[in-house]
């Protein structure tokens, strides 16, 4: 089966996640999260990406960037060729380190960059190591700081002073237009929630009038169905769901 393409941004900006292949840990001792961290510096330098904000997991990695030159094959790239050809020589091991292609998901809204933040940081927290503003391994306390690999700018203009960015990062997650981050229902609870809403099959919608419509996808996404579950389930081309969706 062909692979799909990237999605591109009109922003610029993307949510990016490289996971160890079969879950695997790909950072075993300290001196590994600090020699990722100077590769990713190394690469930024080369290639005209910023990094927004980071966070480095046992077996995964979360990336937030900033791509206005559409480098972020490369970037990535050169990132996962150099992490693994250190990682291979230092544990004597062969092979794929990284499960096949590297996650990236566009942010094109204000709520849904902020949404994708706070889901970064707050991720060793989720997975109980530690509350987000004492992880090593993430760029939480590098917010509103010079010469320092993230730039935070964009979110300082948006959240201004330290407390306000502390007391937003420890709010209630909201998951606003963020399809790779919320939970996701399972094929069969996406069918139920289209038969409690009063359609017999996801493709009657197709039926309904525009504004019905646009209802209709609406209750869909309250009900926490994907984009793409909604999509592929009633028909309705993607660009339609979205276009709903910012105008709620």
């Amino acid at each position: 089966m062909p692979r799909r393409a990237r999605q591109e941004s009109c922003s610029g900006f993307f949510h990016v996640v490289v996971r160890g292949v079969g879950k695997q840990i790909i950072f075993e001792e300290r001196s590994d999260y600090r020699y990722f961290l100077s590769i990713l510096r190394q690469v930024v330098d080369e290639e005209t990406i910023s990094v927004c904000a980071y966070c480095l997991m046992d077996n995964h990695v979360h990336l937030l960037l900033f791509d206005e030159c559409h480098h972020l094959p490369v970037f990535m790239k050169k990132i996962g060729i150099r992490y693994a050809f250190y990682y291979n020589h230092k544990y004597e091991r062969t092979g794929h380190l990284f499960q096949d292609r590297y996650k990236s998901e566009p942010v094109e809204t204000e709520a849904y960059l902020l949404t994708v933040l706070r889901y970064i940081l707050k991720n060793p927290e989720k997975a109980g190591i530690c509350p987000a503003d004492m992880y090593e391994w993430s760029s939480y306390r590098f917010y509103g700081c010079r010469d320092s690999l993230v730039d935070t700018s964009y979110f300082s203009a948006l959240l201004g002073d330290m407390k306000n960015y502390r007391d937003f990062i420890s709010g209630e997650d909201t998951y606003e237009g963020c399809d790779l981050l919320k939970p996701r229902k399972t094929e069969k609870e996406a069918r139920e929630v289209i038969n409690r809403l009063g359609l017999k099959t996801g493709t009657a919608i197709q039926a309904y009038t525009k504004k019905d419509r646009n209802e209709m996808i609406m209750n869909l996404l309250r009900e926490g169905l994907s984009i793409r579950q909604i999509e592929r389930l009633t028909g309705v081309s993607r660009g339609i769901i979205q276009r709903t969706r910012e105008k709620r």
